[in-house]
């Protein structure tokens, strides 16, 4: 395997210790704290087209989730956690108190968003702002699962299946599949927005058997225990309090319309925008991308 590219040069690297094990991060860039948070199947590694931009007007903090990129790979409970979203922003908010930072911004794609959204549910005192990038909550995925949105998210039913038949499954072409799955959510579906340099990251670390098995645990904890969470929050009637943007790729995996009617349900003050492009806004259409991020996070609130 080839020696993977630093796409970070310059900024610092850290090892963490938190609550779901040793954290990786990169950290870099000069203003208030901004955590961002990748999504599934990627790593940090996501972030490093907008990093450059970003970097200008904050502080960027960009770790590997639990079981992700270089990050510890923690033994399951039977509730699923530490792949919870719940214990995963516990972990994070040990990863921000460890760098010197109690509140702070979020920036999350994909599951790092649902990170994001059950840490401000959770925890409102930490989050400054918060924007999601091309989801809406888990709760309305489920509840809303009929054969348009199943025949275009299979990938949360089958990861879902008892242990082990999908990393079977997946570990018999690992690089196949993840190819072939980020490939299926651009709006071009194929692989020409990804950097092969990063391209090699993802590669490198969807190859461990462990860490098969702990994506897939982030799966089998979003259909039970983070649902109920989810469903427990809806009862009651619990929102998020900070100001949150979502953002969406025009050709991504929310409705065409758009999420902003859903997260309106969830949050007090939400705006947002889409992006021309499929589900990896940061990487398939990084300018304006960033730009959002900056005019919401240097903003007024």
């Amino acid at each position: 395997m080839p020696d993977l590219a630093d796409l970070y040069p310059g900024y610092a690297a850290h090892w963490i210790d938190t609550s779901a094990g040793k954290i990786f991060a990169r950290t870099g860039g000069e203003g208030p704290p901004l955590l961002l948070l990748h999504g599934y199947p990627q790593t940090n590694v996501i972030w490093h087209k907008v990093a450059p931009i970003l970097a200008q007007h904050f502080t960027l903090i960009m770790p590997d989730l639990p079981g992700y990129g270089w990050s510890a790979v923690p033994r399951a409970g039977p509730d699923h956690a530490p792949y919870t979203k719940r214990a995963m922003a516990i972990a994070m908010i040990d990863l921000m108190e460890a760098l010197g930072f109690a509140r702070f911004a979020l920036a999350g794609h994909d599951r790092g968003g649902r990170v994001g959204y059950r840490l401000a549910l959770d925890h409102p005192g930490r989050l400054a702002k918060l924007a999601v990038l091309d989801i809406v909550p888990t709760y309305t995925m489920w509840h809303s699962m009929d054969r348009t949105l199943a025949y275009k998210v299979w990938h949360w039913t089958f990861l879902a299946l008892p242990a082990p038949f999908p990393e079977t499954l997946i570990g018999k072409d690992p690089v196949y599949y993840l190819d072939w799955k980020i490939a299926s959510w651009t709006k071009s579906k194929d692989l020409s927005a990804f950097d092969p340099r990063a391209l090699l990251h993802y590669r490198a670390f969807f190859q461990d058997p462990s860490r098969i098995h702990a994506t897939c645990e982030d799966y089998r904890a979003g259909r039970t225990t983070d649902l109920a969470f989810d469903e427990a929050d809806r009862a009651a009637g619990k929102v998020i309090d900070c100001p949150v943007l979502a953002l969406w790729g025009a050709a991504g995996i929310p409705s065409e319309s758009g999420p902003l009617a859903t997260w309106r349900e969830w949050a007090k003050d939400v705006r947002g925008m889409a992006i021309d492009s499929g589900h990896f806004p940061a990487e398939e259409n990084p300018e304006p991308t960033a730009k959002a991020l900056i005019d919401f996070f240097a903003g007024p609130s």
